[in-house]
């Protein structure tokens, strides 16, 4: 990297050569999962806050397991028990939490542009695990993995991401992040599930899945936010597997090496029927399995010592 990472507010923050560091290591710390004793102390006496003000499983969890396993120490917070809901503010909730101290906050919130507000009110680095519609840059990190994992190099490659993507800060970060690393993406969604600023996005754009599915080497499913959706955006949930669904048939057209990937939560018979979830292409828990290795990436890269002293610092269990 040719400059220090102060925080991860977007996948924007990183060029290439970037993403390309902090995936070789991931590499490094998906060994350490390995390990009988998957922990290191690269980040001994950090502290890690974790401010979520929506709900989560995967990321929370992620991040949590990653913290442990390099050794940080961590501050929970719940928005249900806390004084936000006497009315404190977001900026008052920030301070009170950094005044404890702490090198680090991983931020999940509703309104898109939350983490980087706080990223200016704190000195502590800043990761953002989601956004309102906006970014989810872990996920997109994780997926990345993922994909170069199995597929190798993503030059060339044909990313087809398909749903909910108007309302999907997963789907935002994707595209930048396949796109920087040189893969070709196309957008399949109704009209009214596709944003209305695509003109900007470096994209392909179709509302027929069967017209671009052979041609795929991932198949990027979305889930249908309905708790983001304020009208309905199709006549029926189930019209919508009928029409955008990776069904049985779909599946059987997808190239052999292709990969079926998720961020979850998974709404089978949705977006996804539940015999083309648990395919051997479904790669969805490895995942959620990169996703911890990944984010150790992140908070070592921000709250680490620098690349340089990765190997002297994993070599101690």
């Amino acid at each position: 990297m040719n400059a220090p990472i102060r925080n991860l507010l977007s996948i924007a923050d990183l060029d290439r050569a970037a993403i390309e560091q902090i995936l070789e290591l991931t590499e490094s710390f998906a060994e350490v999962g390995e390990r009988s004793i998957p922990k290191v102390p690269a980040l001994r006496g950090k502290t890690i806050a974790w401010l979520f003000y929506e709900d989560s499983t995967r990321t929370r969890l992620s991040f949590e397991t990653a913290a442990k396993r390099l050794s940080a120490d961590t501050m929970n917070f719940s928005v249900g028990t806390s004084s936000v809901k006497k009315g404190e503010s977001l900026r008052d909730t920030v301070n009170t939490i950094e005044a404890m101290g702490i090198d680090g906050v991983v931020v999940r919130h509703g309104d898109a542009g939350a983490p980087h507000r706080i990223a200016e009110w704190v000195d502590a680095a800043v990761v953002n695990a989601g956004d309102g519609w906006n970014q989810h840059p872990t996920q997109s990190l994780l997926d990345l993995y993922t994909a170069r994992s199995r597929l190798g190099d993503l030059d060339g490659r044909h990313l087809v991401v398909v749903g909910d993507i108007k309302h999907s800060r997963v789907a935002r970060s994707n595209v930048m992040a396949f796109t920087e690393m040189g893969a070709r993406v196309t957008l399949v969604a109704p009209r009214t599930l596709l944003p209305a600023d695509l003109d900007q996005w470096p994209v392909g754009v179709t509302h027929d899945l069967d017209s671009v599915i052979e041609s795929a080497d991932i198949c990027y499913l979305l889930r249908m936010q309905l708790e983001r959706q304020e009208q309905a955006y199709v006549p029926t949930l189930r019209e919508f597997h009928t029409e955008w669904g990776l069904d049985t048939r779909r599946s059987a057209m997808l190239p052999d090496h292709a990969l079926i990937m998720h961020p979850g939560p998974m709404n089978r018979g949705v977006e996804i029927d539940g015999l083309v979830a648990d395919q051997p292409n479904s790669v969805m828990t490895q995942q959620v399995t990169n996703g911890v290795a990944v984010r150790m990436a992140v908070l070592y890269v921000l709250l680490g010592s620098g690349l340089d002293l990765v190997d002297q610092r994993l070599a101690v269990a």
